[in-house]
This record gives structure tokens, sequence and C-alpha cells, in this order.
């Protein structure tokens, strides 16, 4: 146990689902998971909390299931994504002089220079969320990404300055506290999914991490390791079950189904005369659905993101010469099937799946290192960055918080499969999770999707 690290919280409040989980690091600067709650999402639509009861009502079920995880944690302050339409970014330059020239640059200096930036001008009715340094300046030295232990009179930065909406930002915050909690940050999705599925390689190569969940795909495009760009796109996996609801004229339940499940982002890999049986409703008939047709639609919606993300990346001038990292694809709707594939052709760059398990510690349940939960992990790691850096006070003595034995991955042990007798081969449980991984288990027992429903709701 580490005692002397606090227990670091992070919520993160989606359109389809709202997740909680408590993180602490261990002597090898690896997060440990000490619990870990979720629930459906009702009061969010497209990022924004748009029902504040029913959010609440979300917030407190996913936090009930984080204390059953683990008893003897307490949770009171959280810090939070935000995501939504109504996110905007734009480019500022600051600079100070300094009083005592002879000492070196110290945090303290960068931080002010930081909070200044806080009193930009921007229009009324937004709010400034982040303010995201790029590049810093000495006197004439340009191009410094970290300037602590220089010497100069001057220091100067170009800042990357992220708003919301003040009312969207106020739903949040209304949310979190009438469930009973405190928001010690608010972070932008994007941002904290960033940290979670990215490594020093990726950016120093440049990449642009596109974390598409429920309501948006947030973006985020690094080079020369520096924060270029953000955006939040406003089409996602919501976007893609409605889609084909009206499409296919399914229930939305059906829909949700039919994409985690048998969902492909490219047509052509899609089987021809493969379909899925609808039941009908109150004694209609049952409803054949075409594999190919159900592709067709999703291929439709996704290529519309993809383009989305090519834009963006024109718009900065970073197109698929200068991201040698390519793309990085998080969030629950990564999970589609082919995805990597139509990314690399729509946007002509190379493309790879972002999972959170850079920074976790070794022994946790599988089910946490799914690119669905990248924002909560990285929402952790942006409440160490500002431990380590002072920013904030936090509680570091929990003494008796441990990683329960709920989220602990279970040994390797022999067990038959289900029908199998003697003579039969057995096998592990790691042999058999090799099967339950997300496409697999779709070729290889239709049955058990059904069964897990509820955990592969994108």
């Amino acid at each position: 146990m580490n005692n002397e690290q606090p227990i670091i919280v992070g919520l993160d409040i989606g359109t389809t689902k709202i997740a909680v989980i408590a993180g602490r690091k261990n002597e090898f600067g690896k997060l440990e998971i000490l619990g870990f709650g979720k629930s459906n999402s009702n009061g969010v639509k497209h990022g924004q909390v748009l029902n504040i009861d029913e959010t609440i009502k979300a917030i407190r079920t996913a936090l009930d299931n984080c204390f059953q995880s683990n008893p003897n944690l307490k949770v009171s302050e959280v810090y939070v994504g935000i995501a939504g339409h109504h996110i905007k970014s734009l480019q500022t330059r600051g600079d100070i002089v300094r009083q005592n020239t002879d000492d070196e640059i110290t945090h303290k200096e960068i931080d002010q220079l930081i909070d200044d930036q806080y009193k930009t001008y921007i229009p009324a009715g937004d709010q400034i969320i982040d303010v995201i340094p790029q590049e810093f300046t000495v006197d004439n030295f340009q191009n410094i990404p970290n300037p602590i232990g220089y010497g100069g009179v001057k220091i100067g930065a170009n800042f990357h300055i992220i708003t919301g909406d003040k009312n969207a930002i106020k739903n949040i915050n209304r949310s979190v506290e009438r469930a009973g909690l405190f928001t010690k940050d608010l972070v932008l999705q994007p941002l904290a999914s960033s940290s979670a599925v990215m490594g020093q390689e990726d950016l120093e190569a440049g990449v642009a991490i596109v974390d598409i969940g429920g309501g948006t795909t947030d973006l985020a495009v690094f080079y020369e390791g520096i924060l270029k760009h953000t955006a939040v796109i406003p089409f996602a996996g919501e976007n893609i079950t409605n889609d084909i609801k009206t499409g296919l004229g399914v229930l939305k339940t059906q829909a949700e189904l039919m994409k985690v499940q048998f969902g492909s982002a490219l047509a052509n890999e899609a089987k021809s005369n493969a379909y899925i049986t609808i039941p009908g409703l109150r004694g209609m008939p049952a409803k054949e659905i075409s594999v190919k047709n159900l592709a067709n639609i999703i291929q439709a919606r996704m290529s519309e993101i993809m383009d989305f993300v090519t834009y963006h990346l024109k718009q900065v001038g970073l197109d698929n010469r200068m991201l040698n990292g390519g793309i990085i694809l998080t969030g629950g709707g990564s999970q589609l099937k082919h995805l990597i594939q139509l990314t690399e052709y729509v946007t002509g760059l190379p493309a790879r799946i972002g999972f959170p398990n850079e920074h976790l510690a070794s022994g946790h349940i599988e089910e946490l290192a799914k690119p669905t939960y990248s924002t909560c992990i990285g929402l952790i790691l942006k409440g160490y960055d500002d431990y380590e850096h002072n920013r904030k006070q936090f509680e570091t003595d929990f003494r008796n918080v441990e990683v329960p034995e709920n989220l602990k991955k279970v040994d390797e042990v022999l067990v038959p499969e289900v029908g199998q007798g003697e003579g039969m081969p057995s096998t592990t449980l790691k042999d058999r999770r090799a099967l339950t991984n997300f496409w697999s288990k779709f070729k290889e027992n239709i049955i058990d999707l059904f069964k897990e429903e509820e955990d592969k709701r994108l």
C-alpha cells in the first residue's frame, strides 16, 4: 500500500453511460484502481446535461456501485470530464517580465503566466475551461517546450484556450453538487482521454486522438510535443444507433444491440448472405435484417465523422504527411469492427485503438482497460498532475483503502467448458478470455452476446 499518495476520483458524465473510477498511484507510478462504478445515463444529450434530476440519479447510481466495489472508499471530490457542441477553442499569446532575473525560472512563474490568460476576453455567455501552454519563449530563445531552469528577463508563451457555455458548465457543476460531490476541476474530455492512451513516443511523433463517445466525437491533435488543436464533432455512437433505427425500422434498443453485436464500419467486409432475425412486435411476423445493409448505414455515418476529422487536421495544417503517429481511436465507439480500416481509408493516416492500460498497474480486471474508460482514467491522471505540481490540496491519509478483490484479475485456473466431459481437453480462463474479445465473440457464440448486453453497450 502507498498511503502517501492521494486517492483521486474521475467522473465521466457521458451521453450513454456515467462512470466513476477511484485510483491511486503505486510506488512505480502506475494507477491502482480502488473503486469502479457505472450506470446508464438518461439526462445527457450530445455531451450536455439537459435533465439535471435524471443526471443526479445516474451519478448517484454510479457512485453507489463504486462504493459497493470498495466499501472502505470515501468520495467527496471528483475530476469531471466536459464535452458538448458548445466547446470552442482559441489561440492567444502572453508574456511576463520577471522580477528576480538572476534566479532560474520556476513552476510558480509559469503558473502565474497561465493564470494571467484567464483574463483573456471571450464572448459573453462563455467561460474559460482550461488554458494550455504550447511553446514558450525566454528572451530571444524560441520554441522552448519547458522553460523551468532557464534564466532570462522575459517569459512568453502561445496558449490554447478552451471555452464552454456558462449554462452548460453550471448544469454539470449543479448535477455533481446535488449528487453530494464537489467538482475539483472540469477537464476537456479529449485531453483526459489523450493522457490515458498516449505515450511519450506518440507525443513526439504527432498524433490525433479521436474519442468516439455516445453523444460526441472529441478530437485532440498533438504535434512536436504540443497540443495544436481540439474540437468536438457533434456526431457519435448515438447517431449511428438512430440511423439504424430509422433506416431499418427497428426499436432503438434493437438498433443498439445490432450495432454492437453485428455491426461493421466497412460494408465490403460484411457478408451479403447473412441476416439478423428481429422478433416481431406484439404478434407481428419476425423481421429479417441484412448484415450488409446494417454495415452500409454504419459506414455512412462513420465516414462522415472521419471526414470531420480530416477537415480539422487540414484546418491546422497537419495533413497525412505531418502526423507520423497517425490516429489513435478510443472511447466506446472505437470498438466497432473494421473501424481501423475505414479510418485509414478516409484519412490516409495509420490508425490504432488506444487502450487506457498505458498508465494502469498490472493485475486489474480487463473491463477497466476498455477504451470506454479512457476519459475516466485520464481524469485521475489530470488530478495527479495537479498534485505533483502542488496546484491543489489533496487528502493523503487513506490507510484502510486497498485494491478490492473484485477489481483484481482472476488467477489462471483450469476450468471445464460447458458440456465438457471426461477425455475432452480442458481450457484455462486465459484461453477462454481470448475467445471473449470483441470480435471473435460474434463469430463464436451468438447466444452469449445477448447475455452480455449491458457490458457491450457503447
